[in-house]
């Protein structure tokens, strides 16, 4: 499996995928990192995931008090806890419909209307 990765930054507040490109086998366990710099006392972090052919979706939310929610999609196998300089993805029994592109992001990105994802120009 091919995984693509990609960052944001923006002023103060700033997020880094170190890998850019992750492979793993079906079934196994993957992690993809990203370390964050905020001046937030409180950061939520976000990730969210681009298929081929697709908008952004949405897969999760998490803060530094443990707090966060799924996206409803990723709620089985997706799993992330903030540390104090990053947020790790991890994706369990990985299956080949997870080859996609990966972000970070210290601030939502993506809003849902009428069904369709759009991506927020930050």
């Amino acid at each position: 499996m091919y995984f693509c990765l990609s960052s944001e930054c923006r002023g103060e507040e700033k997020v880094d995928q170190p890998d850019k490109q992750i492979s793993e086998s079906e079934g196994e366990s993957i992690t993809i990192h990203c370390k964050y710099k905020t001046t937030s006392n409180q950061p939520d972090l976000f990730w969210y995931i681009q298929r081929v052919n697709d908008f952004p979706k949405y897969i999760l939310r998490r803060n530094t008090y443990g707090a966060g929610d799924d996206g409803t999609e990723f709620q089985e196998r997706f799993q992330s806890e903030v540390k104090p300089d990053s947020v790790p993805l991890i994706i369990h029994d990985v299956h080949v419909s997870d080859s996609a592109v990966y972000y970070c992001a210290l601030r939502p990105t993506v809003t849902e209307t009428h069904q369709h994802s759009h991506k927020n120009t930050v």
